[in-house]
């Protein structure tokens, strides 16, 4: 690693929340990600900067990108991955959380990286075991990596975030990644609006809005046309019970990024890019046109991903970022 990325590092023992991250710590973690992503260029792929480091993947809820690319990056940094799924483990039997990480962490890992439907889940693993635990996602709380590649993935694309509209669209109540965007992108200095009917605004989120200095629509074509930056987050049925929108249909006409809205974003700023974490809810909150255009970063994010979270295991496991 260079002397440029290696400035600041990370002087926690885990990765639970974007609140963790100083602007130095982000800034760090991005342009080792940088290094990193040049590594996922090259026929010959991996280092071995972790050769000896155990690291498990424990998600307790389904997952394609970010448990792939965990285990890739850790792969790719000469790690010993082992993935364990909550259907595959004792947990399916009734054993508690507790008792299994407890279990897993006894074998002497290095690393967890955690996902789980609780909020708050991966900071109590943090108490329980030595090992550096990971949130890769709890509840509808945060999911700190998703924000970190997010924000390398338009930076790669716009420059610095610094003054950015980033717009931020959909359903709000139900997300992880919202949360932790707004911590992240506040962080590199960048202007965010969220947008989404009222029934999808958080409770609370005008008292929130007001303390952390960023914007609220419910309104997405008055806001389209001053975006850098256009996220649009999955309508999350599966932890919807009731009526939180009339129709499908309706909710893409008020909310979903049509090409009818592409085109007026496109408009008013031809070097306007989209996001999406994934998975998307095609003809949902975003049209086939949007997710497939040239503005489309959705594919760039999963590189990303790749690259971020090797970062984000070199910081922690290296060496580099122990606490004395």
């Amino acid at each position: 690693m260079t002397a440029t990325a290696m400035t600041e590092t990370l002087t926690r023992r885990h990765l639970l929340s974007s609140a963790d991250l100083s602007r130095d710590q982000v800034r760090a973690i991005l342009d080792t990600a940088a290094e990193m992503h040049r590594v996922q260029q090259r026929e010959v792929k991996k280092l071995p900067t972790l050769r000896g480091r155990t690291v498990v993947n424990l998600f307790f809820e389904d997952s394609t990108r970010t448990r792939s690319s965990f285990e890739i990056a850790g792969k790719w940094l000469s790690a010993d991955v082992i993935n364990i799924s909550g259907k595959g483990s004792s947990t399916s039997k009734g054993e508690s959380l507790r008792d299994t990480v407890l279990t897993v962490a006894a074998m002497g890992v290095d690393a967890l990286v955690i996902r789980h439907h609780a909020s708050g889940a991966a900071e109590q693993v943090s108490r329980w075991v030595d090992a550096h635990v990971i949130n890769a996602g709890d509840g509808m709380h945060e999911h700190p990596t998703q924000a970190l590649l997010d924000a390398y993935t338009m930076e790669r694309r716009l420059g610095d975030l610094e003054g950015r509209h980033v717009v931020i669209v959909g359903d709000l109540t139900h997300s992880r990644v919202v949360r932790s965007n707004l911590i992240t992108l506040k962080t590199l200095g960048a202007r965010v609006t969220l947008v989404a009917p009222p029934t999808l605004m958080p409770s609370g989120i005008t008292t929130w809005a007001r303390t952390d200095g960023f914007e609220l629509s419910n309104d997405l074509d008055a806001v389209l046309p001053t975006a850098d930056a256009v996220m649009m987050l999955r309508v999350q049925r599966e932890r919807m019970s009731g009526g939180f929108f009339p129709t499908a249909r309706e909710y893409t006409v008020g909310y979903g990024l049509t090409r009818a809205r592409l085109d007026a974003l496109t408009t008013a700023n031809p070097d306007a890019v989209i996001c999406h974490p994934g998975p998307m809810n095609r003809g949902l909150e975003i049209a086939a046109d949007a997710a497939d255009s040239a503005q489309s970063l959705i594919l760039d994010q999963v590189s990303a991903g790749v690259a971020v979270r090797m970062s984000v295991l070199y910081h922690l496991l290296a060496g580099v970022g122990e606490e004395s």
